[in-house]
């Protein structure tokens, strides 16, 4: 089994915002491998928040490697997740990229793609939310006006700033018939959250995300038991395990591949979701087509969807699931993930 690894850094569109950061690239480590003549392709876009980055993936990467092309089979998703947890166990963004690059590689090998291998309903994919960054009230209504223009009904606005309301109010008027969730990325006390709320649900948001501290769990069920609006655990859950300790602290829990380490942990905290009652959400950072792409066929499985990631980039080097208006089409996959590579010219290899 031959690899490459590739660190991109890929610009974005506009300068994004959320409470903690702004971000002008998406640090991005991409990797190959290529069995038996065929090749799959994963990607990541790390977060410091998590501890991790571009840097110390990449370091990591090529001994994961060879534990994969020890294992030789693709297809022993089981054997390579367990030996890649074994080395690995803080790196959940490291192993992702290995867990996208086999699934797609196994998949690409069976002439599948990924979502008919598993037997998900490709017409169960809900809309995808595109997401207003912070930023002037003027430019995030700009921002919000094109999104809606271009078929999104669904918004998510990023709060978390001195001025909240302004900006809310100013993404409402400039765009009055989409849906709009908001994520405040754990910027709020749990009394401002509380009053924030009333507002918010004036202004009809539909969903609050992360509205307090990750560890605060005690706040965040204060919050979910005084506002109507259904409240999402983002940042509070990271894998599985944490999904008993906010069951009953929330409404929604937001599963990201690169919180959890990759498609097969992302399941399972899908599955431990459903079992607690909660309603469940794929989500993502700003990142490639190579790593979206992969989440996106888990998309039948969850309530809501926000995986508008490579939407956000000013230029990708990698193709993936095309969007019909705000809604990916999974039938038009006929591999693997559906990620390829874009050749120079700007079409796909």
């Amino acid at each position: 089994m031959n690899w490459r690894v590739d660190r991109l850094k890929l610009p974005l569109s506009n300068p994004f915002g959320i409470s903690r950061e702004t971000s002008e690239t998406s640090e991005t480590v991409v990797v190959e491998l290529t069995h038996e003549g065929t090749t799959g392709v994963g990607a990541v876009t790390p977060s410091a928040y998590y501890d991790e980055s571009a840097e110390s993936v990449a370091e990591t990467l090529p001994t994961l490697c060879e534990t994969v092309d020890r294992i030789g089979d693709p297809h022993a998703q089981q054997r390579i997740e367990r030996e890649l947890d074994e080395q690995a166990a803080d790196q959940p963004a490291a192993r992702m990229t290995l867990s996208i690059a086999v699934h797609d590689l196994a998949a690409r090998q069976l002439d599948l793609p990924l979502y008919r291998q598993w037997g998900l309903d490709p017409d169960a994919v809900p809309p995808t939310t595109y997401t207003v960054g912070i930023d002037s009230p003027e430019r995030m209504a700009e921002k919000a006006r094109k999104a809606a223009d271009s078929g999104f009904g669904h918004l998510k606005v990023k709060l978390g700033t001195d001025d909240d309301r302004a900006r809310l109010d100013a993404v409402r008027d400039a765009a009055p018939d989409v849906e709009i969730r908001v994520d405040a990325n754990a910027a709020w006390t749990v009394q401002e959250a509380i009053d924030k709320a009333d507002w918010l649900a004036d202004a009809g948001v539909t969903m609050l995300e992360q509205p307090v501290e990750a560890d605060d769990i005690d706040s965040l069920r204060r919050v979910t038991d005084a506002t109507a609006i259904p409240v999402a655990a983002d940042e509070s859950c990271v894998t599985a395990s944490d999904v008993p300790r906010v069951a009953d602290a929330c409404d929604i829990v937001n599963a990201k591949l690169v919180k959890c380490g990759g498609i097969r942990p992302a399941t399972r905290l899908l599955n431990a979701a459903d079992a607690h009652g909660l309603d469940s959400m794929l989500g993502c950072m700003v990142e490639s087509n190579a790593s979206i792409a992969a989440a996106v066929h888990l998309a039948p499985l969850v309530d809501y969807l926000d995986l508008d990631g490579a939407l956000l980039l000013a230029s990708d080097p990698y193709d993936g699931v095309p969007l019909d208006g705000d809604v990916f089409d999974l039938t038009a996959v006929t591999a693997g993930t559906g990620a390829r590579r874009r050749s120079s010219d700007g079409g796909p290899d």
